[in-house]
């Protein structure tokens, strides 16, 4: 009975004397004086030291107050003290395991009064490593870790010990992970991943930190073991974990997951998807992991960023899956966080060595509107996916006004380029050549007004499912127009060519006709039925942001890009070879009048080749990534001013039209002032 009532008192003096120590959790925040653990405001050199004015590039830093440990680092921005770095920290091996190490010290302070014979307990152990008090606490499921860090506060301290204390279980307790063990590792995670810490992981000194947690928890889900076909491992607010097996002779696999962004019922979707054409590589059963993480994306940071547009913030879930060697290839769906129409999406894999979004592990296979869908590759170093966006910059803006503007011009001029030569017709279409040169400047003209209004249609698509049919549609008539316009082009050289070399047996009107038909339009015909059949079998015709021959997949842009840059080559070397031989008295035309006729096409080859070739040619350069926006901005004005050049130089600056067109437009006026006279 005595014994009992000593060690009743002893717990009771434990209790009271614990409690007498404890203080309240106060931290120092941004832009507040430091305080002392009484409240009030430290003084001495201590205050003193950051506040005030302050030099650029210094430094300076304040202990942490009570009852945490560490520092709070300033640097001097704008002779301002900003905080930049703290190690403010409320977690230790004590802490964490301070259930266990309280009720060794109450048996070790009531052994004081209790006999040797009765009591014999050996001196309480310290905790050395989490490693070892976790395998002395908890080492079925790791709880015992849970409700200390669970009452930790969120600081950056906590935040870089929490992320060491997850990286040290997943190299050293990871032999034997079991579906409780991943709970307890998640619920850890999830408590550093909510939204009320994330401002808190920009002042961690360690940068790699995000990317240490998300490898750990990588590593870790990698030893995991699945044991029914399909299942949910972990549930949390902010980490996901799901799990299926798989079977060589199975089909395609799928992992939905379903996330909130905050604490609010708003969420983000993502999918993770095995082709069955990989699952058939397995030589036998296996099993494949996904983990999905809302908020992780935000706090991801690059140690090298590279130059570009692209907001390197992701723009939907981080989706990490842990797969068999032999697969490779997934599809990942992702649901945009911010379902603006003017971001682009670009797929990227996270490269654990680099610290850096890859976005040749990825390829956008679709973007629609509200979801991305993603074809990826697995490797050691690239497990954790997702999408960033590229928002409409300045120089977007400035393209699609150039672009605007210029494409109403261009088709206003070539309105008045048909009216003129419907006016002048009679008067300019009198020999042979003349009536085959204002021919094929009549369908120039046609087949450009026709690309200018199904590029102005594409424009206004966005490439869903619903309308990519229609996609389809309105990129096989701009590519057939587009070339059309070349082949006219190419038309007019071989036209040049005849008139000067054929001197004695021409050909009839209506062959010429004919074979400027087929030419202009037959060959386009059969380059555009040719692509659009050999890649639209595999969706690859299109690109998946705008309606236009498809580059990063079929390459069907070569399409267009070879014959039309070729055919701007012929034409520069015919009128090479024309300059050449009319030097010669012995070889040309039998008309002096034919003669003229060819130099006017000549010259009219001269100035619209260049001008095609050049726009073309920076058209091409626009395909290079990383080019200056200038280049996108040149080739969008002489795009755009098609038309315009055409309507100056084919028709406004030939002599003969403009002759022609004074005489009709004097004879409409004889005609109006003879009818006043009668009447």
């Amino acid at each position: 009975m005595k014994v009992q009532v000593t060690m009743i008192c002893c717990y009771v003096f434990f209790l009271t004397t614990e409690c007498s120590h404890y203080r309240p959790k106060s931290h120092i925040k941004v832009g507040e004086k430091p305080q002392s653990p009484t409240g009030k405001p430290r003084t001495g050199q201590i205050e003193e030291k950051c506040q005030g004015p302050c030099n650029t590039s210094s430094n300076c830093s304040l202990p942490c107050a009570k009852p945490f440990h560490g520092e709070i680092g300033y640097i001097c921005h704008q002779k301002m003290w900003q905080k930049s770095t703290e190690t403010c920290t409320s977690l230790s091996l004590e802490t964490l395991f301070k259930e266990d190490s309280n009720a060794a010290s109450r048996l070790s302070l009531a052994s004081v009064s209790i006999p040797l014979h009765i009591l014999d307990l050996p001196a309480p152990k310290p905790v050395e490593s989490v490693t070892q008090g976790i395998r002395k606490n908890c080492p079925l499921d790791f709880a015992c870790i849970i409700n200390p860090v669970k009452s930790s506060e969120a600081t950056s301290g906590n935040i870089a010990f929490v992320v060491e204390l997850l990286r040290n279980i997943s190299t050293q307790l990871s032999d034997e992970v079991t579906r409780e063990k991943m709970k307890s590792y998640s619920t850890v995670a999830n408590h550093i991943l909510s939204p009320a810490a994330l401002s808190n992981w920009t002042f961690v000194p360690d940068k790699k930190a995000s990317s240490d947690l998300l490898h750990s928890v990588n590593s870790f889900a990698r030893e995991l073991g699945i044991h029914d076909q399909s299942e949910t491992i972990v549930d949390e607010l902010f980490i996901q974990t799901k799990g299926f097996h798989i079977h060589h002779n199975a089909s395609g696999k799928c992992l939905n997951f379903s996330m909130s962004m905050n604490n609010g019922t708003e969420g983000i979707s993502g999918t993770v998807e095995i082709p069955q054409q990989e699952i058939q590589k397995l030589p036998s059963s296996s099993q494949a992991i996904g983990i999905a993480f809302p908020t992780l994306g935000a706090i991801l940071k690059e140690t090298h960023v590279p130059d570009g547009g692209l907001s390197r913030t992701p723009n939907g879930l981080v989706l990490s899956v842990v797969l068999p060697e032999r697969l490779r290839e997934i599809l990942l769906t992702f649901e945009k966080i911010n379902k603006s129409q003017n971001a682009k999406a670009q797929c990227v894999g996270w490269h654990s060595r680099k610290s850096a979004w890859d976005k040749t592990a990825c390829k956008t296979m679709l973007d629609a509107g509200s979801a991305v869908q993603c074809r990826c590759n697995c490797t050691s170093m690239i497990k954790s996916f997702s999408i960033l966006m590229s928002p409409q910059l300045v120089g977007d803006k400035v393209l699609d006004y150039i672009t605007c503007i210029g494409l109403s011009i261009s088709i206003l001029s070539l309105v008045f380029c048909l009216i003129i030569e419907a006016t002048v017709w009679p008067r300019v279409a009198v020999t042979e050549m003349s009536h085959m040169r204002h021919v094929c400047l009549v369908n120039i003209a046609v087949c450009l007004l026709a690309a200018n209004v199904w590029f102005i249609t594409g424009s206004n698509f966005n490439v869903k499912a619903k309308s990519y049919n229609w996609c389809v549609v309105v990129t096989f008539f701009s590519h057939f127009f587009y070339l059309s316009l070349f082949f006219w082009m190419l038309f007019k050289a071989l036209l040049i060519l005849y008139g000067i070399l054929v001197v004695f047996r021409r050909m009839m009107k209506s062959r010429m006709i004919a074979i400027g038909f087929a030419v202009g339009y037959g060959c386009p015909l059969v380059i555009a039925a040719t692509t659009v059949a050999i890649t639209e079998p595999e969706k690859s015709y299109v690109r998946q942001d705008v309606c236009w021959l498809n580059w990063d997949v079929s390459k069907a842009l070569l399409a267009f890009a070879i014959p039309a840059l070729v055919i701007v080559t012929v034409n520069l070397a015919v009128v090479f070879v024309v300059a050449c031989n009319t030097q010669r008295p012995s070889i040309g035309s039998s008309s002096s009048q034919d003669m003229a006729i060819i130099m006017r096409i000549s010259k009219n080859v001269v100035i619209l080749t260049p001008l095609l070739g050049l726009t073309w040619g920076f058209g091409i350069a626009t395909l290079i990534e990383g080019t200056s926006v200038i280049f996108h901005i040149i080739f969008a004005l002489l795009n755009a001013f098609q038309g315009f050049f055409i309507l100056l130089f084919g028709t406004i600056m030939d002599h003969k039209i403009r002759h022609a067109l004074r005489m009709r437009v004097c004879s409409l006026k004889g005609s109006s002032g003879q009818q006043r006279m009668r009447h």
